[in-house]
């Protein structure tokens, strides 16, 4: 299952940037994941829960936004959603000079943290 080395990759790369920033949680990473991407949403789900734990991310909430495929022919310009499996001829036309526009994102959109509150220091009473 290839879900598992992309958790295990989103997670370090949020927790480095986490770290980078000075914070020590993070409560949410949302992706971007195109539905020609050959992700399964579930199952990258689930790698995730298991690639967090005891990392700044063990509390995290993943949103996985899938972007739907679209496709532009290169010869009438008609554009398409693509579907799954992927339409990759043009309706208009027939031709088969297609360019895909989207649906093969896999990337991190945001991240949200928890900042670290500063230390409280206690005067001591004269």
């Amino acid at each position: 299952m290839h879900e598992m080395s992309i958790a295990t990759a989103v997670v370090e790369q949020v927790a480095a940037a986490a770290a980078d920033a000075g914070a020590h949680s993070v409560q949410q990473v949302r992706l971007e994941v195109g539905e020609l991407s050959g992700v399964v949403p579930d199952a990258l789900a689930f790698s995730f829960e298991l690639a967090r734990a005891e990392t700044a991310l063990e509390d995290a909430e993943l949103v996985a936004e899938t972007v739907a495929g679209r496709a532009r022919c290169e010869d009438c310009g008609a554009e398409w959603p693509t579907g799954m499996p992927p339409k990759l001829w043009c309706p208009s036309c027939s031709a088969s000079s297609v360019r895909l526009l989207s649906g093969r994102e896999l990337r991190i959109v945001s991240v949200r943290w928890t900042e670290e509150p500063e230390p409280v220091r206690v005067l001591e009473e004269c």
